[in-house]
Parts: structure tokens; C-alpha cells; sequence
């Protein structure tokens, strides 16, 4: 197999057969193929896949995007995209994107690729545009605990440790959305323990009364629990055990629902998946959950080391670089252990595409201005 240029007759003929085969050359022309860039693979002399980018200040758009159907789910598509992305990258490109064909999109979210805007119809096809961020920015989280309605944090995950912080959820969340953040992480630490959603109350509130982008979790274990969080405003429905223990159903929501719609938490430790309240190490290896769940469309996760979180000793960072590393399209969010703004850096440094942070936070280990900041 060889990925190089190719000759546009050569680009349009295979245009032509995979895309329109009941239209004219003509039809499938480009205003603008003679100044863009046209890749293609070959397979033992054979043209086998073709894709056509196009740069625009920092911004890389491909189109007519194509694989011969006899040569269709050989992993020859798969390869032409992440040449192309690896070579943006190296180029110092800011994003790219697609204006993909809506029964399309399964592909370009395997690689970290996102739906943005409308769909809008052409030809008698629905289409929608799909991006992705190529140059790694670190999203802030900061983390809401909720147990009988108040703000809360637990030292490792003990209801026994247990700290008020806030009797009113919504204040600390206007907090954070006046210091500039826009993503919320809150947990129902009641539905967690209960296995079933308690606190979706406090989500319609702070749904409600702010415009932040919430992922909620806790005792998410049914579709009726599903449904609730979705219903009552959180953009992403946060997952966990469910994942581990029932994988059918879980895949089921992602099907349903778009795997877009999901943040997929993993507690670790020693590298193995922990679940029921920390206390019970699985046999699942981590970067064997990740490629699973990745191969069913997953795109963001978080990890929280178990025996990090709530002791502001500092994040697990070679954990978290062995997943970037292993996964480098992924979403990928650091969660446990901060404990001040160096190791906010630090996992800014190591490629981490965002941070929950809690206690360092309630504690005022961090400011919020600091965060803001970033």
C-alpha cells in the first residue's frame, strides 16, 4: 500500500464511481481542484481510495472523500484520513472539516471528528458539517458533587469523608460560568449509590439558569435514567460501571442516542478498571476498555486514578500520557489529584484535552481567575 498524489482525471473518474455513478465527469468537478492537494492509495498499482483537501489560513477542509466499493471496510479509508490529519498537524494546522453525507459520520467519529450545526439537504442527501480541533487546547471542568441537594466533595470516593461546601449548587455553578468556563461536571452522588438518578432536580436548575455544557453522571443504570438527564438539560450523559458490567446495554444508548451524547468515565487502578465505589479491581485493562469503546464511536473519556483523587497529591501523569500517547484522537479529560496550577500545566503540557477539577478548587488551592486564565 502507497499513499501519494494523484492525477486529477484519475481523482474524478473515482469520484465519479463511488459518489454519482449515474452522473457526468462533469458533475463531480471541482471549482477548485486545481488548487488543491489530491491523495490517494494505492493498492499494487491500483488506485484503491481518493481524497481532496483544500487550505485556507490554518483551516484544512477535504471533499470527495471515496473508496472503491469492492475495496470498502479494508481499512484503506481509515489510513488516507489520518495521512491527511497527521499531515496537517505537521503543518501546523488549526482544524479540519468535512461537509459529510449524514449516514456518513461513523467514520470521521473514530477520529475525533464532531457534528456542528444544522443538517441541510443537497442532491436528495442530508448532510451535516463534522470538525476537529487539530491544535490541543485544554478545556477546564470543574466538578459539582451533589448529595442531598447540596455541593459536596469525598476523600476517595467515602460517603463517610464527606465535605459541605455549598448548600446551593447553583451559586458555585454561577460562580464558575462568571469566570469565563462553560463546561460543568456534575455528579449525583445519591443516584450513584441509590443506582438509579436522584438528583436531576439540581441539573434542571442549573440547566436552566445557566449556559454552561453539562455532562451529568451518577446512578445513570436505565433508558428511564437516561431520558431524565437528557430531559432535564445535561448535554452529555456520563457513564461508567454500566459500561463494564453491561457493555450490550451500554452500546444500545450509544446507538440510540450518538455516542457524541456520552462522556465514558473510567476508574483505574494499577492500570485495571475499578468499579462499585472503587472497591472492586477489575481484570479489564484500561487501554483494552478504551480501543472497545472507541470502536463503537466513543470519542470522549475520562480517567480518574482511584488512588489520587481528593488527596491533592498531584495526577497520575504517566497513566495519562500512556493513553494520550496509545490514543491520540481521543477526547481525552485527566480527572483526580490536582493540586494546584503547576499540575494544571503539566497536564496541559502532556496533550490532555481537558481537566475535571474539584477539591484544589473548593479548597482554594486554585483560583477560579487562575483557571479563567487559560
Amino acid at each position: 500500500m502507497e499513499i501519494k498524489n494523484v492525477p486529477l482525471p484519475d481523482v474524478w473518474h473515482m469520484r465519479q464511481a463511488v459518489m454519482y455513478p449515474s452522473e457526468s465527469i462533469d458533475f463531480v468537478k471541482l471549482d477548485l481542484d486545481e488548487h488543491g492537494m489530491h491523495w490517494g492509495v494505492y493498492e499494487k498499482s491500483e488506485l484503491v481510495s481518493v481524497i481532496s483537501v483544500f487550505v485556507e489560513g490554518k483551516q484544512v477542509q477535504f471533499r470527495k472523500f471515496a473508496t472503491s466499493v469492492h475495496h470498502q471496510g479494508k481499512g484503506y479509508g481509515s489510513t488516507l484520513l489520518q495521512y491527511v490529519i497527521d499531515w496537517a498537524r505537521h503543518h501546523g494546522m488549526h482544524s479540519m472539516w468535512c461537509n459529510a453525507r449524514l449516514n456518513a459520520t461513523s467514520i470521521y467519529k473514530k477520529f475525533g471528528m464532531q457534528a456542528t450545526g444544522a443538517t441541510w439537504h443537497k442532491y436528495g442527501l442530508e448532510f451535516i458539517k463534522m470538525e476537529k480541533q487539530l491544535q490541543r487546547t485544554m478545556q477546564i471542568i470543574p466538578a459539582i458533587d451533589i448529595i442531598d441537594g447540596k455541593c459536596v466533595r469525598l476523600t476517595q470516593g467515602d460517603y463517610e469523608r464527606k465535605k459541605i461546601y455549598n448548600e446551593h449548587p447553583l451559586e458555585v455553578a454561577l460562580e464558575f460560568q462568571d469566570a469565563g468556563l462553560k463546561r460543568l461536571h456534575l455528579v449525583d452522588l445519591d443516584g450513584a449509590k441509590a443506582g438509579a438518578v436522584k438528583n436531576w432536580k439540581v441539573l434542571e436548575t442549573i440547566a436552566a439558569k445557566t449556559s454552561m455544557v453539562i455532562d451529568f453522571g451518577g446512578g445513570i443504570k436505565t433508558d428511564k435514567d437516561v431520558n431524565i438527564v437528557f430531559n432535564s438539560g445535561a448535554a452529555l450523559a456520563t457513564v461508567g460501571s454500566i459500561a463494564v458490567k453491561n457493555e450490550q446495554e451500554f452500546v444500545k444508548w450509544l446507538l440510540t442516542y450518538g455516542a457524541d451524547k456520552f462522556l465514558l468515565g473510567a476508574d483505574v487502578k494499577d492500570e485495571k478498571i475499578a468499579v462499585a465505589g472503587w472497591l472492586e479491581t477489575t481484570d479489564v485493562w484500561i487501554y483494552d476498555f478504551i480501543q472497545k469503546y472507541i470502536g463503537h464511536g466513543v470519542q470522549q473519556l475520562f480517567c480518574t486514578d482511584v488512588s489520587k483523587d481528593g488527596l491533592l497529591q498531584g495526577p497520575s501523569i504517566d497513566l495519562y500520557k500512556n493513553i494520550i500517547t496509545k490514543f491520540p484522537d481521543l477526547h481525552f479529560i485527566a480527572s483526580g489529584g490536582v493540586s494546584n496550577m503547576d499540575d494544571v500545566l503539566e497536564l496541559k503540557a502532556i496533550g490532555c484535552s481537558g481537566v475535571i477539577i474539584g477539591k484544589a478548587i473548593y479548597e482554594g488551592r486554585i483560583t477560579i481567575k487562575d483557571l479563567a486564565t487559560l
